[in-house]
């Protein structure tokens, strides 16, 4: 591995966005049966993120950008907020399929291109390895292959998560679990560090323990805890004990409480409950309010018409005091087993 030095950077998510990148869904595999609902759900999203900043819009073809531009005039989303890219992919999760955007010590910057194998699970994911090559393309920044130890290391945006400074959050279960979900067969946390040193500029990294039930990444991160500023993190509770989420939440959060920061300083831990249990056919899905999704402008916190809504929306409200905090309805996004964090990728400017 190249020596890179530590003065390169991951930008916080606060940051400024030059744009927020997502993928038109074009086909249903992800939504089966909700389709329809599913597109017009990513109209409104796309709405409201114009308001505050532009959108790098991934579609699969000419002709599917034609009928997405008219959705989207439909719905007096201002199309001129939204820089389409004509690329094919298998999915559109781009928090983890797209390229990670960090920092040179000039402030010139990368995209990543961390390997993408489908979360080690699911075999249709070809098309999705080539998403950071057309999206530092279209942003005309370089592009580089993330190596460890002679190989691309595998690794998906919603593993991780960073204050900016030089802290990041990951879950040994994502990570390191032996038998599932094997990214990178036998890494240590030690090869995990030295990556993120040299590729992200992180200096600490906190190890949680397992994700959430339903969680088909086994172990992501954006559906538990994520930093909302530099010394403060938002973390999933599950008060409810016959829960199975509530002993891995509570394991976790004491994890949290016992952290510091890169320089030394105390985490603040800031707990938001879960909704209740949502299933739909066989499937317990992975709600979660903590899957939120900043612009330069508001946040957009997904809701699944539970009474716990309200008071996740208060307590986003209270973090984001110069923020607008925006409900955005996900019971059809989430039967795809993520939300709004899972389907877009900031790009800091």
């Amino acid at each position: 591995m190249t020596e890179i030095p530590i003065s390169r950077t991951l930008p916080a998510e606060w940051e400024k966005h030059q744009y927020t990148l997502l993928a038109f869904p074009y086909e249903g595999r992800d939504w089966p049966g909700k389709f329809h609902a599913v597109k017009w759900a990513f109209v409104e999203i796309i709405r409201k993120v114009t308001l505050f900043e532009e959108v790098l819009l991934l579609v699969k073809s000419s002709e599917h950008q034609t009928t997405v531009a008219y959705m989207l005039e439909q719905a007096h989303v201002d199309v001129k907020k939204v820089r389409f890219v004509i690329k094919d992919t298998n999915r559109g999760w781009m928090r983890d399929s797209g390229p990670i955007i960090v920092r040179n010590p000039d402030g010139s910057r990368v995209a990543l291109n961390f390997g993408f194998n489908g979360w080690a699970k699911y075999g249709n994911y070809r098309k999705d390895v080539s998403t950071p090559e057309t999206v530092a393309a279209a942003l005309k920044i370089p592009l580089e292959k993330v190596m460890y130890k002679g190989r691309q290391v595998v690794l998906e945006g919603g593993a991780i998560d960073s204050n900016g400074k030089g802290t990041l959050i990951t879950t040994e279960e994502c990570l390191l679990d032996p038998k599932i979900q094997v990214r990178n067969p036998g890494f240590t946390k030690n090869d995990y560090e030295e990556v993120f040193k040299h590729y992200l500029g992180i200096s600490k990294v906190i190890w949680l323990g397992e994700g959430i039930e339903g969680d088909d990444t086994h172990g992501h991160v954006d559906d538990i805890c994520r930093f909302v500023n530099e010394n403060t993190v938002v973390a999933c509770t599950e008060p409810n004990t016959k829960d199975k989420n509530h002993k891995k939440l509570a394991a976790n959060l004491e994890i949290l409480s016992a952290e510091t920061l890169q320089n030394g300083g105390k985490l603040n831990v800031v707990t938001v409950p879960m909704p209740a249990r949502l299933d739909f056919e066989d499937l317990r899905l992975p709600a979660s309010y903590v899957n939120f999704l900043m612009t330069n402008g508001c946040v957009l916190v997904p809701t699944f018409n539970d009474r716990n809504d309200c008071n996740a929306l208060g307590i986003f409200t209270d973090l984001f005091p110069k923020h607008q905090v925006i409900g955005i309805s996900a019971i059809d996004l989430i039967w795809g087993l993520g939300t709004l964090h899972c389907l877009s990728h900031e790009i800091p400017i």
